[in-house]
């Protein structure tokens, strides 16, 4: 079984797990994610590869981790994800790509990731829900982070916190890659 198939598999699994968990109906997370009833249906059956954004405002909307989502064992209290099984869920042909490195409930979804933007490339992101946190460190280059329509500037060596509640974006406006290790932590669902 490929990679994809084994995600795929896990996402179904899991989003019908935890919308059972909460007591959704297919009709209340679609609601909730902002997205269709069918998408979820074709989701739950493991007959689609959804984007990340998607799988993003399910995990949001359910209070879980993507990591959650795609997790296909449950291990131990101290979990060790291998480099090689660290989850690439974004990626450009020009060379960019974020990477999923861990996760956990604590007592929300909890994420740490690591992300590489190519010059002149830009990754926005939808709102998150109300209370979700990101942290940013670059480690080379120089990102240009875009939150609520002001744009910060971040070079190698700095970090940067935020609420993740508005629309915001990560660029690379400069000549070498921005390399950059991004946490997010967000609220349990209530």
């Amino acid at each position: 079984m490929s990679d994809l198939d084994l995600l795929t598999r896990s996402l179904a699994r899991n989003v019908k797990r935890w919308r059972t968990e909460r007591g959704f109906t297919l009709e209340a997370l679609a609601a909730r994610a902002g997205v269709s009833r069918g998408m979820l249906i074709q989701i739950e059956q493991a007959r689609t590869n959804p984007s990340i954004g998607t799988v993003v405002k399910i995990g949001d909307a359910l209070g879980v981790s993507i990591t959650t989502l795609l997790d296909y064992e449950r291990g131990p209290a101290v979990r060790v994800v291998p480099a090689e099984r660290a989850v690439r869920l974004w990626h450009t042909e020009a060379g960019s790509y974020n990477r999923l490195l861990a996760g956990t409930e604590a007592p929300g979804p909890l994420e740490m990731w690591d992300w590489c933007l190519m010059p002149g490339e830009h990754s926005p992101s939808d709102p998150h829900p109300a209370g979700t946190a990101e942290l940013v460190h670059v480690t080379r280059g120089e990102l240009t982070l875009t939150v609520d329509g002001a744009r910060h500037t971040v070079p190698a060596g700095a970090s940067a916190t935020f609420e993740a509640d508005t629309p915001h974006a990560y660029g690379n406006e400069g000549e070498v890659p921005v390399e950059m290790v991004m946490a997010v932590s967000v609220p349990p669902v209530r």
